[in-house]
Parts: C-alpha cells; structure tokens; sequence
C-alpha cells in the first residue's frame, strides 16, 4: 500500500463539495431551471462552510490556506488565459467572423446532405470559438430552417448543432474546458489535442455517416445569401494552426486578438478605441469563470487540507487494480461532477487535481488524462438535458430538451470512444517526465 493510500482523510470534509452540488440540483428543481444558481454564490456558499469547519484551526490560518490554493500559479495562469481567450473570441465575433465563417460553410453545404453539413459547420465553428454555446445560438436557427423545409425531424437538426457544437468544445484551443484539462493535468495543448483529437474522430465519422444515412432522400437550400469574407475566417485558422505549431498560448491569443483587431479596423467593423472596448467586453465575458476558477482553488486547498481530497483519493484508489482501472476511475469522477453540475469546465476543474494524483500515482501521461477529462465531461454535458447546450437549442426550437436525446449521436459516440480508448490502451504514450512536479511512485518489492 503506497502512502497516499495509507491516508484515509475524512469523509467529513467533503460536505462544503456536497453542498455545492446540491445548490445546483436542488435550485435547479425548485425552479426547473438549473441555470438560475450564479456559479460564484454556489462556491462562496461552499467555501464559507469549508472555512467554518475544523475548529481546531483559526479562522486565520484557515483563510491563508484558502489564498494559496486561490493564488496558485496554474489557477493564476488558467485565468489569464481564460480571459485571452474572451477578448479573442470578442474581437473575432465583433469583426464578423463568426458570421462569415457561417455563411462560408452554408455556402459550401450540399442540398443533399444537409445535416451532415450541418454537423461538419459545427464541428469548424466550435473549434474555432472555442464555445459550445455561441456555436449552438449561431446553428440553432440554421437547422430550425432546414427541419421546417424538410421531413427532417427538429429534434434531429438541434442534436446534430448540439454534437457539432460538443466536438470544439472538447478540442478547441480556446475553450475553456480544453484550458482547465491542460492546466490541472501539466501537460501541452498542441499535444493534448493530437490525442484527444485521434481518439474522438472515429465517433465523428460515425456520426456523419448515421446522418447521411438518417436523411438521405432530404432536399433543401438554405433560404437566402450567405455573403461572407474569406480573410475574416483568418484569424481562427491562424490561432488553430498556430497553437498546433507549439507557439505559447499566451502569443496564440494576444496575436490573434491584434489579427483579429487588424482586420476589424480595415474592414470598418470598429475603429480603434471600439477595438479596445471589445477587447475589454470579451475579457468581461470571461470574468465569472475566472472568479469561479480562483474560488474553487481556494475552495479545493481548505478541502484537502481538512482531508477531503486524501479520502476521494483513497476511496478511488482502493478499487482501482491496474492502469486502465485508473483511467475508468478520472472519467467515472468527472463525469458524476459534470452530471451534477451541468457544467463540464467547473467539474474538470473540480476532479482535476485529484485526477493528477491518481494519474501520477499510476504513471498515465498527463495527455491521456488531460484528454479523459475534457472528453467525458463534454460527452455528459451533451447528454443532460438540464445542460446550457440542449436547453438553449431546445429554447430556439421550442421543443423539449428530453426530446433531442435519442438523436443526440455524436456525444453519446463521443463517450464510446473514451471507453474503447482505455480498454484498447488507446494511444499508446512514453510519458514525459519532463512536465511532471512528481516522480511516479516506485513499486514496493514483493
């Protein structure tokens, strides 16, 4: 038995975590909206609780333990990048990018293949944004058209924005799911995304192909021009290709932000003092995440210090029996936090700390991990019908979320994938030791 399983920790201190949840939920069913409860109430309700317990320390000690785990420099730099990403997707969208990076692709959509189109727009966009939710409220109203022109079930064309939507949420260089699985697990985008990327493709593939086959005999042109400027889709090329390169995020994004801004002001979409306005209302878009982020690392620190993180660990740990038993063990933990949140990059956030631990404790590459968590939490959060995806697409449609589940392909696909991916040992990876701030835990001779 290793050390860290030797220590039990206390089942106790995870109540501030348990209530936490449970604001959501009980919220969430009291006002059959689970969007009503602001993250940062829910955790500044949890993190009072957790600075209320454990008496045996003062309140001021207490407080100290809360700023480190707040100020930590992963949590610290996951902000910074989280509000990059904000101004960058602000710059973008204001320019018109995202309007012409639409229109291109309904442009080059197939009369008759519509929701496979549909599906491959999606996919585009949302690695390009980075945000599940702007591609949804973009697509959305594109596959109403196409349903109310078409045999083409409604429910159908809001799974198929809803999966398109899902595959940039789990891949896009600028998402903030993607930001969180990196940080906590110490590892590189550019080479999480090759693993992530490789083993979600097959679900992707099958997805288009069920599509095709779902519709096929369906006719329709999308109602009306589709004007578009190709050097307005630049700029999320350049970021894409960029970050693909291995540049530092933090160049990708200030560098896109100025391409972005450059072709903004020559096009005349805003001069620049309204550049500079943007940029700021894109950072603000970003702010309740980055508070949210900061408190949950205070929040975590109190907890594992109580000894909340210690018991998790070894309660995971002890039925766990081998690598993969591991890897089932970071996906089970992500996946229960984003069913009870709603929210995939508050539950990496969350579970992941105690996903490295248990991924150092058991030698699996900080890609392999970082892409397990990013990936089961976007498959959920494509899957619970309380979800901001399904509710918002369902919201334009004006059908039932419940309703869009049996054709809700991709995310379900999506999770597939991981599992196959673990049980096949998928990819297989030399881990790198050079971005690990733990050696691995040498195995006890028998």
């Amino acid at each position: 038995m290793t050390k860290q399983q030797e220590k039990k920790g206390s089942l106790l201190a995870l109540l501030p975590l348990l209530i936490f949840v449970l604001l959501f939920i009980g919220t969430g069913i009291l006002a059959n909206d689970f969007s009503k409860m602001p993250l940062s109430v829910a955790v500044i309700i949890a993190a009072t609780v957790a600075l209320l317990m454990n008496r045996k320390e003062s309140l001021t000690k207490k407080i100290d333990i809360f700023c480190k785990g707040a100020g930590h420099s992963n949590i610290i730099l996951m902000c910074v990048i989280f509000v990059l990403a904000g101004a960058f997707a602000g710059v973008a969208k204001e320019m018109g990018a995202v309007e012409s990076t639409v229109n291109l692709g309904l442009t080059l959509l197939p009369a008759n293949l519509l929701m496979v189109g549909l599906f491959i727009i999606g996919c585009f966009i949302s690695t390009s944004m980075g945000t599940s939710m702007g591609t949804v409220v973009a697509l959305a109203p594109i596959g109403l058209g196409i349903a109310t022109q078409t045999d083409i079930p409604t429910a159908l064309a809001m799974a198929t924005v809803v999966g398109g939507a899902m595959f940039g949420d789990n891949l896009s260089m600028i998402s903030d799911t993607t930001i969180a699985a990196v940080r906590t697990q110490e590892t590189q985008m550019k080479d999480k995304f090759k693993v992530n990327f490789f083993i979600v493709l097959p679900g992707a593939i099958v997805t288009a192909i069920l599509l095709g086959i779902i519709t096929l005999g369906n006719h329709a042109s999308v109602a009306g021009d589709h004007p578009y400027e190709l050097v307005k889709v630049l700029p999320y090329v350049a970021v894409l290709v960029a970050a693909l390169l291995g540049v530092n995020v933090l160049i990708v994004l200030l560098g896109g932000t100025i391409f972005a801004g450059i072709i903004g002001i020559a096009y005349g979409s805003y001069d620049f003092l309204g550049f500079l306005q943007t940029v700021a209302k894109g950072v603000m878009s970003m702010e309740d995440i980055a508070i949210v982020a900061i408190l949950i690392g205070g929040l975590v620190e109190i907890i594992k210090y109580n000894g909340g993180i210690d018991y998790l660990l070894h309660f995971v740990t002890s039925k766990i029996r081998s690598k993969k038993g591991a890897e089932f063990g970071i996906a089970s933990l992500v996946s229960v936090a984003d069913i009870a949140t709603a929210n995939n990059t508050i539950s990496i956030i969350i579970t992941g700390p105690l996903a490295k631990n248990i991924a150092d404790e058991y030698e699996i590459d900080g890609r392999k991990s970082a892409s397990i968590l990013d990936l089961f939490s976007s498959c959920w959060q494509g899957i619970v019908p309380y979800g901001g995806q399904l509710l918002a697409a369902a919201s334009i449609a004006s059908i039932s979320p419940v309703s869009i589940l049996p054709y809700s392909f991709y995310p379900i696909l999506m999770g597939i994938c991981g599992v196959i991916a673990i049980l096949v040992g998928y990819p297989k990876l030399q881990r790198k030791k050079a971005i690990l701030t733990n050696p691995p835990l040498k195995e006890k001779s028998l």
